[in-house]
Parts: C-alpha cells; sequence; structure tokens
C-alpha cells in the first residue's frame, strides 16, 4: 500500500473515532491543510452517519448485552450536565461540543438518544466538523511550526 495513502487512512479512522488526534497526526506526518481537513471532517462524518441511522440499534444491542440489574436510573453528574447542555443548545449544543468534549461516537449515540432528528444531527455535527476542523488544524500547525522552530 502506498505510503501517502497510509497517512491519509490514518488520520480518516482516528478522526472517525477521536476527532482531535486527526489535526495533530495530520501535521506530524506533513499533510497540507486541506489534506488534513478533508480526511478529519470525512472521518467524523462517516461515524455520524453510521449511528446516526443505526444508533438506536447500537444502544439497544449494547444495553441488552451489558443489563444493568435493577432499575435504579443513575443519575451521576456527567449525565446531569449533558441533559443541561441539551436542554439549553439542544442538537447544536451536544453537536458542537462533540469533537472536543465528547468523541464523534458518543457525542451522535447522545444526541440519537436523546431524541435528536436525524437530518438536524447530520447538519450540525457537519458544522461542527468543519469549524473544530479549521480551528484544531490551524492550533496544531501553529504548535507544529513554534515546535521545530524552536530546535
Amino acid at each position: 500500500m502506498d505510503e501517502e495513502l497510509i497517512k491519509y487512512i490514518s488520520v480518516y479512522v482516528l478522526s472517525m473515532f477521536k476527532f482531535i488526534g486527526g489535526p495533530a497526526l495530520g501535521n506530524a506526518y506533513g499533510l497540507s491543510f486541506t489534506e488534513i481537513f478533508l480526511s478529519t471532517v470525512l472521518g467524523m462524518m462517516t461515524t455520524v452517519f453510521i449511528f446516526s441511522f443505526f444508533g438506536i440499534r447500537i444502544r439497544e444491542w449494547w444495553q441488552q448485552k451489558y443489563k444493568r440489574t435493577g432499575n435504579k436510573p443513575r443519575f451521576t453528574r456527567r449525565n446531569r450536565r449533558i441533559v443541561q447542555i441539551w436542554r439549553k443548545y439542544g442538537e447544536f449544543g451536544i453537536s458542537f461540543f462533540t469533537p472536543v468534549i465528547f468523541s464523534p461516537v458518543i457525542g451522535t449515540l447522545l444526541v440519537t438518544s436523546l431524541g435528536g432528528r436525524r437530518s438536524k444531527v447530520i447538519l450540525y455535527m457537519f458544522i461542527s466538523a468543519v469549524f473544530w476542523a479549521i480551528t484544531i488544524g490551524s492550533i496544531s500547525e501553529l504548535l507544529l511550526d513554534a515546535l521545530l522552530s524552536s530546535r
């Protein structure tokens, strides 16, 4: 397999599961800003599409596989915070914070589980992916340049 293709696939796959890692890895590989941007956004959006269409089924399967004993709901600090973000900002809020706080998998499952409409989830996740790919890509490029120039 071509070495360049392996770099693109690595950034793409990493962005599917941990968005922040995509731009950092792309800059470490020496990819151009456009290559990093496209690989990162495509990686996240692949996950968003998969979990938007199959998220409920995946969640139900997971709950059956790892069924808790008892019917007590779990009200944790984290769960309360997620519900606060959902109530205050809705689909857009969860989608916006997904790349930096959650992962594309967790963020999409959250929005889907909380009742987000698929069309809005996909649109908002795309807007978020574009914004954060530009932001994180630029920051990681600046940090890499600063690190290399200090040597």
